[in-house]
């Protein structure tokens, strides 16, 4: 064991684990971009993942079963239509740094990053800062801030945003599968 060293990297989806497949889960899916009203981009993504099944679910619907600080409700507002979240690795670099890693497994991906550098303590009320979620399929964007002929739908190595540091990666699984938040 003298030999051993630390691995100061790993990838963002570790190899096969536990018999657990690498297929494509979502390759099919045909995503609808929808803007986002107010601050709701995690309902906004969630409500446009959760149609690509076929439901009619709406934003609000999203809103009520989730928190938009625990992705453990995010996971579980997608259970009904069969789908669940599970964490990628990732640390707090910038969304350039990962973007082909990502295409490359040609599925569907949720990236949270912040918004501005992050400050490392949070301020009086208790929030560290704004943060954002978009949906990666495949090697296209989906952001709800954004009009989709403005930036909404976009080329992942063509993204706006590439440069901030990342917050959270997750990606979407069937429901059951052994990895989920």
């Amino acid at each position: 064991m003298s030999a051993w060293k630390p691995n100061p990297s790993a990838p963002l989806w570790d190899a096969v684990v536990n018999n657990e497949t690498q297929d494509q889960f979502f390759a099919d899916i045909n995503i609808q971009h929808d803007r986002q009203q107010g601050p709701s981009c995690v309902a906004t993504t969630l409500a446009m993942i959760a149609r690509t099944t076929g439901a009619e679910v709406t934003v609000d619907e999203i809103k009520e079963v989730t928190n938009s600080q625990s992705p453990h409700t995010w996971s579980n507002a997608l259970k009904p239509y069969g789908m669940q979240l599970a964490y990628c690795n990732n640390d707090l670099r910038r969304i350039e740094n990962y973007i082909d890693e990502l295409v490359e497994h040609d599925d569907l991906f949720l990236l949270s990053f912040y918004s501005i550098d992050p400050p490392s303590d949070p301020d009086e009320s208790g929030k560290l800062c704004t943060a954002h979620i978009v949906t990666m399929h495949k090697d296209t964007i989906y952001d709800t801030a954004k009009n989709s002929g403005s930036g909404g739908i976009i080329a992942a190595q063509d993204y706006a945003r590439l440069e901030r540091q990342t917050k959270r990666i997750f990606r979407v699984v069937p429901l059951g599968y052994p990895r989920c938040v």
